[in-house]
């Protein structure tokens, strides 16, 4: 034997090699757990299950109980309104949220109130319920010129200028959808004869920032899209926990305007015109990945 084919007898296969050079990239194995990623829910057994608890309390709805789909959203009409299309949803009222589940559609719907630290504390814990496919439908203030109120929004990522996604990602880490999601809602909307917009979205926990001169030139220089006080954070937290989440936001109101605050009777004018479709959109989107079988995860970490 060869001084050459005695290196290659003894030479450790390359994970590659080992596998076969058919496995896909995506699903080789990584590298254990970094120290210090018990902070992750998916990594630590007591978090997981203190997790389970908080679920089952805040939502009233134990997490093997939950639809492999679920939709996020601030506000009580999406429940009624999920509640008329699946004609089988079971409401839950817990501590701090209110849940809805439908088996024939293969979904269900947590209300979970607003803002960021709810969002991130929300979607880490819905991570013990191990969702296939999870959607935030939740309204935005846009700040491009070309955007009405009424508008979809299809965020491709967005600007963490928040204080909760610091606790779970490096602030160097973007917050990103998942793309799978985008894309399978994007093909929704598009199949009802709608239209959309992408790019990103400013995610802040300042409210009546528009008071704010220096905030708002700050706006103007990031270019962002849209406002928002959740996107960012369930993006980071779910990358983080690990739950596919991608965003359907609704334009509400058109803060940078002269006379585009929000007020409660415009509110209320968004909610009468734009609502039933924005929830119609998100409900048909998850039950059609059930349907469908997608596949919404591409890699393992």
């Amino acid at each position: 034997m060869s001084d050459h084919d005695e290196r290659e007898r003894k030479r450790t296969p390359s994970v590659r090699e080992a596998l076969g050079e058919d496995t896909p990239i995506a699903e080789l194995p990584t590298a254990p757990p970094p120290a210090g990623s018990s902070n992750h829910i998916y990594a630590n057994p007591e978090k997981w299950r203190i997790g389970r608890e908080f679920l089952s309390r805040y939502t009233g709805t134990e997490p093997e109980a939950f639809q492999k789909q679920v939709v996020l959203t601030n506000f009580g009409h999406y429940l009624e309104r999920f509640e008329a299309i699946s004609g089988d949803a079971q409401r839950t009222q817990g501590t701090a949220m209110t849940a809805a589940h439908s088996e024939r559609l293969g979904v269900s719907i947590i209300d979970f109130s607003i803002g960021s630290p709810v969002a991130a504390l929300i979607i880490e814990v819905l991570a013990t319920a191990d969702p296939k496919a999870t959607l935030f439908l939740g309204i935005c203030g846009g700040l491009h010129r070309s955007l009405e109120v009424g508008d979809f929004v299809l965020p491709t990522a967005a600007i963490r200028d928040e204080g909760a996604s610091k606790h779970f990602m490096p602030p160097q880490v973007p917050a990103l959808p998942t793309f799978k999601i985008q894309k399978f809602v994007s093909q929704i909307v598009l199949e009802r004869g709608l239209d959309y917009r992408t790019g990103v979205v400013h995610t802040t926990d300042y409210r009546f920032w528009e008071f704010n001169d220096h905030f708002k030139d700050q706006l103007y220089e990031e270019r962002a899209l849209a406002i928002d006080m959740e996107s960012a954070t369930l993006f980071s937290v779910g990358f983080a926990s690990k739950v596919p989440i991608g965003a359907l936001l609704l334009v509400s109101d058109l803060p940078l305007r002269e006379g585009g605050m929000k007020t409660r009777d415009s509110a209320r004018a968004v909610f009468r015109q734009f609502a039933d479709r924005h929830i119609e959109i998100g409900v048909d989107a998850m039950s059609q990945i059930a349907e469908r079988g997608e596949h919404i995860r591409h890699y393992r970490w």
